[in-house]
């Protein structure tokens, strides 16, 4: 038999079909590739780039920027210094810079409203970042957001290498013999404020080096001010949540911005004592008091503020021309607070006693309640501030065309006359 004629004209379509096929298996154009940098510099991303970075990398912390941003020119050193440890963790962290002000694709897909705007991307999911932008406390909030929420601990080296990991920016708290899913949630909750860990095995020396005797126990530790405690239970309802939230602040709270921002969280009113300086001898002793004071009213908060200290802070509490120190005063934590009218100055002589009748008389009802008239202006956000300028800002300008449009009228008016 003759062979079959090749019909030309109905085999074209097919080899270009085969040459389309081709083009696609070989994957065409090549997507964008990001190359993660060895020496842990800052990288500097776009549009073209943006994405495969984030896909690229399981952890990557982005600093939406503007050029002319004053604030963005001053966290610029803190990122170069805190890029290269962030980048040599056992969970690396990879720092990125973007010109939000010029890719403005990429600033308006990830709601950028303000210069900086940092954010994290775990595994390509953005949380904005809000914590410090120190160099030392960004790496300790940044390793603590990539950290398990809750980390199981299997031999004392663990548990060792856990608090010595951990550093000392965040209380810890570890659960000997506490089954993980009692504290999950909580891990979870308080993910950015705390270490939470379960240990599984570990000696009685251990046992002896946290001071519990018995399990399950949940040691809460605050290594900033050198403070330890104990809970034994129950670990169910709202105890365990209780002890969990009292335990992220200090027994006696020194007050200064940072921990102003922290005592939002608290729904407890404050006992504060106003001293003149909280770093002398007699200060230190009546520190020592309200320790002992806030171990048994858990209900409560206990600060103190020295005037030398903050001197801006206690103006509300505090008349220097008459107002004898040291004093206590029961704050809201906003514009409002209470006295104990006779109680309120302590004397030289037994602290404790006269502590005690306050917190008696407060607790009866026997006080004076006092408004500020005003806010802390250092207490407010810092948003909240430029919000408040750019209002009164707004007034000024509202109120000087009024006046122009006023001033341009009448002489209209008289030339008509």
């Amino acid at each position: 038999m003759p062979p079959m004629a090749v019909d030309k004209q109905r085999l074209l379509p097919l080899f270009v079909l085969a040459l389309v096929t081709a083009c696609l298996v070989s994957g065409g154009e090549e997507p964008a590739r990001f190359q993660i940098p060895r020496d842990g510099s800052v990288v500097e991303l776009d549009e073209g780039n943006f994405e495969a970075a984030v896909a690229a990398v399981d952890f990557l912390f982005v600093d939406f920027h503007a050029p002319w941003c004053g604030h963005c020119k001053r966290l610029s050193p803190q990122l170069d210094e805190a890029a290269p440890v962030l980048a040599g963790l056992s969970t690396p962290i990879v720092v990125a810079k973007v010109n939000a002000e010029k890719y403005k694709k990429l600033r308006s897909k990830y709601g950028v409203d303000g210069f900086p705007t940092l954010m994290l991307f775990d595994h390509g999911v953005p949380t904005e970042y809000t914590g410090s932008r120190k160099a030392g406390q960004l790496v300790e909030s940044l390793r603590k957001l990539v950290a398990p929420d809750v980390s199981v601990l299997k031999s004392d080296a663990a548990i060792k290498s856990f608090v010595q990991e951990a550093g000392v920016g965040f209380p810890l708290f570890i659960g000997f013999g506490v089954d993980e899913s009692s504290i999950a949630e909580y891990g979870a909750r308080y993910k950015k404020k705390a270490w939470f860990s379960t240990a599984k095995d570990f000696s009685e020396d251990l046992m002896a080096v946290y001071d519990f005797d018995k399990i399950p126990a949940l040691v809460s530790l605050n290594p900033k001010y050198n403070e330890q405690s104990v809970f034994y239970g129950p670990f169910e309802g709202t105890f365990l949540e209780d002890f969990i939230r009292q335990s992220l602040l200090p027994m006696t709270v020194p007050i200064n911005a940072e921990t102003v921002k922290m005592l939002k969280d608290d729904d407890r009113k404050v006992v504060l004592a106003v001293l003149q300086d909280d770093s002398d001898e007699t200060s230190m002793r009546l520190i020592k008091i309200l320790r002992s004071a806030a171990n048994a009213n858990h209900d409560l908060v206990f600060g103190y503020v020295g005037v030398n200290q903050w001197e801006e802070f206690t103006e509300p509490f505090h008349d220097s021309k008459s107002s004898q120190l040291p004093k206590l005063v029961v704050w809201d934590k906003d514009e409002k607070y209470e006295v104990v009218e006779g109680l309120e100055k302590l004397e030289e002589g037994d602290h404790g006693s006269q502590i005690s009748r306050f917190l008696e008389a407060y607790r009866a009802g026997r006080t004076i309640k006092k408004t500020f008239g005003r806010r802390f202006p250092t207490l407010l956000g810092v948003n909240a501030l430029y919000i408040l300028l750019l209002l009164v800002a707004v007034l000024v300008v509202l109120m000087f065309f009024s006046g122009q449009g006023e001033e341009d009228r009448q002489p209209t008016r008289a030339h008509q006359e």
